[in-house]
């Protein structure tokens, strides 16, 4: 029986069995979301945003012959529907937030250039990088393969030979004392 990846390639979509469907969906749902969280930083933000996509796909899927152009074309896609999301709401961001998690600088721009943005835009990667030094090897190469390679839970599990819940469990515990270091570092510092 083939991934249910495949099945986006092979089928109609709108013609698989319901649970079959669910599958398909789902296969997708880990191969975005560590990509769209990196860009987004917000969990229901994610969810929407690879609801939208996944529609996208459905509908507008070309014909691919090989599953990795077919990938690539997916991520993409979710890429580009998380930064149409984040260009909707720019204009909502009025602040940088001190509880998002780990902020990747190089894709926020800053509201306007100003020299408060960067001053603030640099504290918050320098703590986060002063925490990830204190971090397990372990859990800092998870955190690699989740947010830099964008790669799922189960993907990240086969390669390290762990189980796929212990993956999700390490994350959420780095995710969380990086969360709490930034709260009481920001805490600290704000008048």
């Amino acid at each position: 029986m083939p991934k249910p990846i495949n099945w986006l390639l092979n089928a109609n979509y709108l013609e698989l069995a319901n649970h079959i469907q669910e599958e398909v969906y789902y296969a997708y749902y880990e191969l975005v979301y560590g990509t769209i969280y990196m860009i987004v930083k917000d969990h229901q933000a994610t969810e929407d945003i690879i609801q939208d996509a996944f529609l996208q796909v459905v509908w507008k899927k070309p014909v691919f012959e090989v599953e990795s152009s077919m990938r690539a074309w997916l991520r993409t896609v979710s890429r580009n529907e998380a930064i149409n999301y984040i260009r909707k709401n720019q204009r909502h961001r009025s602040h940088l937030d001190p509880y998002s998690l780990t902020e990747d600088i190089s894709i926020i721009a800053w509201r306007d250039g100003s020299v408060e943005d960067a001053v603030e835009q640099k504290i918050i990667e320098e703590s986060i990088n002063a925490y990830l030094k204190n971090v397990k090897p372990q859990d800092r190469m998870l955190l690699e393969y989740r947010w830099k390679q964008g790669l799922s839970y189960k993907e990240i599990g086969q390669r390290l030979n762990i189980c796929e819940n212990v993956v999700r469990q390490r994350l959420f515990r780095t995710r969380q004392g990086l969360r709490q270091m930034l709260k009481r570092e920001w805490l600290q510092n704000t008048p």
